[in-house]
C-alpha cells in the first residue's frame, strides 16, 4: 500500500531520492553491519509473544522480516516507511524469501492506522526523523492495543559515535557546503538526549518509559568503507554535486580519516545507542 506523504516534508523528499536509493543499493552491507542491533531488538519484541507487530521506519525490511520469521504463522508483521524505493525493495525481499510481511509506504506520523490493532511496535533507527515527534508517537499509541509494548533503538550523541561523523569532519575543509547537524532536529541524532525522548513519550501518552544505553560492536568489510563513507549522512547529500577533481580529493581524505577503525579486511566500531521501551496504558 502506498500513501503519499504529507506535502512539504523535507524528510520525504530526501528518503525518496538520494538517501533512499543509497540505502537500497547498500542493503546487504547495512543489514550485515546492523545485524547485532537487529537481533537485540527482535529478541526483545518476540519475548512478549505478540501476534501483530508494526515496524516503524522499516527501510528495506530487514527487521520486519526478521520478526516475521521468528513469529511464524502465528504472527503478522507490517513495516511502514516514507521511502518508496525502500518499501519497494522490502516487498521484493519478502516475496523472494516467501516471508509473510506487509509494507506500507506512508508517514507514520499521520497515517490512519486502525485503532488498537497492534500488540507491539518496534523500530531500528526509524523514529528520529519525524518533524513532530509528539504527534507521531501519539498516532502510534492509538494504533496499539492497551498494554502493547514499544521498543526502539536510536543513536545516542554524535560525540559518542565518532565513526558516524568521521566523514563529514574530514571533508569539511574541502566542502564547506556540508549541511551542519542541528541538535534535536529531525535526523540521525535527534533522540540523543534521553530526557527529551522521555518527555516526548510521556506527552504522547506512553507509560512505563525505560531508556537504557546499549553499546554494540558493528563490523563491515573494508572493501565497502569508501562507498559507505561517501554515500550516507551529510557528506552524501553534497558529494554528487562537486567536480571530479574535488571529489577525488574528498574521497582520499575521508578514507584516510577512517584508518583507526580499519583492522585488516574488516572495519569495526561501537554503535552507542539507546534502547527505548514503553507501553500503552
Amino acid at each position: 500500500m502506498n500513501v503519499v506523504p504529507d506535502g512539504g516534508d523535507d524528510q520525504a523528499a530526501q528518503w525518496n531520492r538520494t538517501a533512499g536509493c543509497a540505502w537500497v543499493e547498500a542493503q546487504a552491507m547495512i543489514d550485515q553491519t546492523f545485524k547485532p542491533i537487529e537481533d537485540l531488538l527482535v529478541d526483545a519484541i518476540v519475548a512478549g509473544s505478540p501476534r501483530r507487530v508494526l515496524d516503524v521506519g522499516c527501510g528495506t525490511g530487514a527487521t520486519t522480516l526478521a520478526a516475521a520469521r521468528r513469529l511464524g504463522a502465528n504472527g503478522a508483521c507490517v513495516g511502514i516507511d516514507i521511502s518508496e524505493p525502500m518499501t519497494d525493495a522490502a516487498r521484493a525481499r519478502a516475496e523472494r524469501e516467501g516471508t509473510p510481511a506487509r509494507f506500507i509506504r506512508a508517514d507514520a506520523q499521520s497515517y490512519p492506522f486502525e485503532p488498537s490493532s497492534y500488540d507491539a511496535i518496534m523500530s531500528r533507527f526509524g523514529v528520529m526523523f519525524f518533524d513532530d515527534s509528539v504527534r507521531a508517537f501519539a498516532n502510534l499509541r492509538r494504533a496499539a492495543r492497551a498494554g502493547a509494548e514499544l521498543r526502539c533503538v536510536v543513536w545516542r550523541s554524535p560525540d559518542e559515535n565518532p565513526f558516524m561523523t568521521t566523514a563529514e569532519r574530514a571533508a569539511a575543509p574541502l566542502l564547506p557546503s556540508i549541511p551542519p547537524r542541528v541538535p534535536d532536529a529531525p535526523g540521525q541524532f535527534a533522540f540523543a538526549d534521553s530526557q527529551r525522548v522521555g518527555r516526548i513519550l510521556e506527552a504522547s501518552g506512553w507509560v512505563a518509559i525505560d531508556i537504557q544505553p546499549i553499546d554494540v560492536e558493528c563490523t563491515m568489510p573494508e572493501s565497502e568503507l569508501a562507498r559507505y563513507a561517501t554515500r550516507f549522512g551529510p557528506l552524501g547529500r553534497v558529494l554528487d554535486d562537486v567536480d571530479e577533481r574535488t571529489r577525488a580529493r574528498v574521497v582520499k581524505t575521508v578514507r584516510a580519516a577512517f584508518e583507526p577503525f580499519v583492522h585488516g579486511a574488516e572495519v569495526r566500531y561501537d554503535a552507542a545507542c539507546w534502547m527505548i521501551g514503553a507501553r500503552v496504558p
